[in-house]
């Protein structure tokens, strides 16, 4: 009898079997491309690495021309969009040394302002090339140093005429001559009023990083210190005369120059606080101190009771000297307070236009 071959021979099982494992492995890859897909899909788009990704900064290129001559000094390149006028100023001095930032003077126009130190160079910029104007300012000073050395010396002065020095008044008349009270009441008032702008210039006011030039230092030093030793020379010279009405005239002076001086410290105070505070959406309003109560009246009342001060000292004292300087501050006062009740103004309208600028005015 013949035998039915058996169909699952070796030679037909390894076919199968290589069949089969070609079917497994085809539908294995599909299965592993399907899930690679899925992971691309999901992670979104690819990012290109940090070190193949490339950022583009422009640059600009600050020409400095002689405001005068027109002719051009320096220019400065490479300078970042975030820079601002200072940091152009210090790279200017790197390039041209004998010009320091605190002197050098920069404008947009040849007849326009002067730009402020935080101005930002993009906000400045037409083209790449930005044209600024420069002018030598002079040798600067600080704001602090400037008022350091103003309030000072009227101090120390007032001291060496009131202690009597032998190069100045003769010993035997300052040996004979009585000294009134208010002599000693006059350097007691002085010697505050001076005092407290000190301590006010180191820790009440808060002064811009700009400077001033030396000139105008000179200039205030020379007004304050030459009328101090001329009213000091007065007051304390032995055949000084005292006021007229006596006693009462010299009590009610002082109080009034001792209330000025009070509320001109607070109201110094109420200023800065809003200052350091940052928030100028309004006028300084009234608190509950009475000094403050000003504020209604006038948009500048530091200056009247600047002002108040000195008349009460020239009441107080009663001498020609100080009644001379007391008006000519006052006059300087009032354009000082002109001009910033014109700022006022422009920013706090609604609460300054019934305002008067230094002397009260009531409707």
């Amino acid at each position: 009898m013949l035998k039915r071959q058996n169909p699952s021979t070796p030679e037909h099982s390894k076919d199968l079997a290589a069949d089969g494992g070609a079917l497994s492995m085809s539908h294995n890859d599909s299965r592993s491309f399907f899930n690679l897909s899925q992971l691309v899909l999901s992670a979104g788009q690819i990012k290109p690495s940090p070190a193949l990704k490339h950022s583009k900064i422009t640059y600009f290129e600050v020409e400095i021309v002689d405001v005068q001559s027109k002719k051009q000094i320096c220019i400065v390149d490479k300078v970042p969009p975030a820079s601002t006028l200072l940091d152009v100023k210090h790279k200017f001095h790197k390039a041209c040394p004998q010009w320091y930032p605190s002197r050098v003077g920069l404008q947009l126009e040849r007849s326009g302002p002067f730009l402020k130190d935080s101005v930002s160079i993009q906000s400045l910029a037409v083209s790449s090339i930005i044209t600024l104007y420069f002018t030598d300012l002079g040798q600067q000073v600080g704001w602090t140093t400037f008022f350091l050395t103003e309030y000072t010396g009227p101090l120390l002065i007032y001291l060496l005429f009131y202690i009597r020095l032998s190069t100045i008044y003769d010993q035997v008349e300052s040996r004979k001559n009585f000294r009134h009270p208010v002599v000693h009441l006059a350097c007691f008032c002085h010697c505050l009023h001076y005092i407290r702008h000190l301590l006010e210039t180191l820790f009440v006011h808060k002064f811009s990083e700009g400077h001033t030039p030396l000139k105008n230092m000179i200039k205030g030093c020379a007004f304050y210190w030459g009328f101090t030793s001329w009213i000091a020379y007065y007051i304390n010279h032995p055949w000084y005369t005292p006021p007229s009405f006596g006693h009462k005239q010299v009590s009610y002076a002082a109080l009034a120059f001792l209330m000025c001086e009070a509320g001109n410290h607070f109201i110094n105070v109420a200023l800065a606080h809003q200052t350091n505070s940052g928030n100028r959406t309004c006028f300084p309003s009234p608190t509950y101190n009475p000094f403050t109560w000003l504020f209604l009246l006038v948009s500048c009342p530091n200056y009247t009771y600047e002002a108040g001060s000195w008349i009460s000292f020239t009441v107080m004292t009663q001498t020609l000297p100080v009644g001379i300087f007391a008006f000519l501050m006052v006059i300087q006062m009032s354009l000082w307070a002109q001009k910033k009740h014109k700022l006022y103004l422009k920013r706090f309208y609604p609460e300054v236009r019934r305002k008067a600028a230094m002397i009260p005015v009531i409707f």
